[in-house]
């Protein structure tokens, strides 16, 4: 799909060198994701760059694709690398119909894009005990929080931000 849109709709009408990074999923595993890393950062030089759907791998692809290891979201590690908003806005061709015909201006989602979700770590836990969660700032004072007592095995996810990212 990539070639077909670069040959019928960019390259006639545009005569410009494009960067193409391979963020397909066994790409990401064969680079230790650093594929991600270089194409989030060439959108930081440039200004701009499209991105198609990705996969961001669960246990069952990891299996699948006998993945290394459960790479994080390349989408969220393209947002933390921009540390900012993202503005997703449709791209818009006469010949492809809209989903809902009466629209005649396209929806933009402005997405934060740092940390959060995408940068969270998850982990499951094997039984029984107390979930915590602790901060240890430059000065080695300690601030721990007890988030759970579990009653047996479960997950948990903890997630960050900035607070000159949120202001």
């Amino acid at each position: 799909m990539s070639k077909f849109s670069k040959d019928k709709l960019i390259h006639p009408y545009l005569d410009v060198d494009l960067e193409y990074y391979d963020l397909s999923v066994e790409n990401r595993d064969a680079t230790e994701d650093q594929v991600t890393i270089d194409a989030a950062n060439a959108i930081k030089k440039h200004g701009v760059g499209v991105k198609c759907a990705t996969i961001t791998p669960d246990e069952a692809r990891v299996e699948e694709f006998k993945l290394k290891k459960m790479w994080k979201s390349p989408n969220g590690t393209i947002r933390n690398i921009l540390g900012g908003v993202i503005f997703r806005e449709p791209i818009i061709c006469k010949n492809v119909p809209r989903l809902v015909p009466g629209w005649t201006k396209p929806i933009i989602v402005g997405r934060h894009a740092f940390g959060d979700q995408y940068r969270a770590t998850d982990f499951k836990f094997p039984g029984k005990g107390k979930l915590t969660m602790k901060f240890v700032g430059e000065d080695g004072k300690e601030i721990e929080y007890d988030v759970f007592d579990a009653p047996s095995a479960g997950v948990a996810m903890g997630m960050y931000n900035l607070d000159q990212i949120e202001e």
